[in-house]
């Protein structure tokens, strides 16, 4: 039905910055909100950010003020701007796509990329 593909993971100091991109491929329907979750190791997933399918952004408290969630030109595909990375951001970040389908929704995760923060 539908593929995510994450990409822009990587290893960095603290107080670098990163960009995710995930890009939604295949019989992709009709797409609501797009997010991004995170999982360290030993923890559970947790939500970092959502946006709307009508554009408005949530983020969690922890990432407030250095996370940015957007959808860019393609109209299948979420980003987040990362700035001033703590090591505390250390995880797993996987994309996340609510599919809908007729009156149902689903979702569709990501494959995860890895963001590891050195202090």
């Amino acid at each position: 039905q539908v593929q995510l593909v994450e990409s822009g993971g990587g290893s960095v100091q603290a107080g670098g910055s990163l960009r995710l991109s995930c890009a939604a491929s295949g019989s992709t329907g009709s797409i609501n909100d797009m997010g991004w979750y995170r999982q360290a190791p030993g923890k559970q997933r947790e939500l970092v950010a959502v946006i709307t399918s009508g554009g408005n952004p949530y983020y969690a408290d922890s990432v407030k003020g250095r996370f940015t969630i957007f959808r860019d030109n393609a109209p299948n595909n979420v980003n987040l701007q990362i700035h001033s990375l703590k090591p505390e951001d250390t995880a797993v970040y996987y994309c996340n796509a609510r599919i809908q389908v007729d009156w149902n929704e689903y979702n569709a995760w990501g494959q995860g990329t890895q963001v590891t923060v050195s202090s």
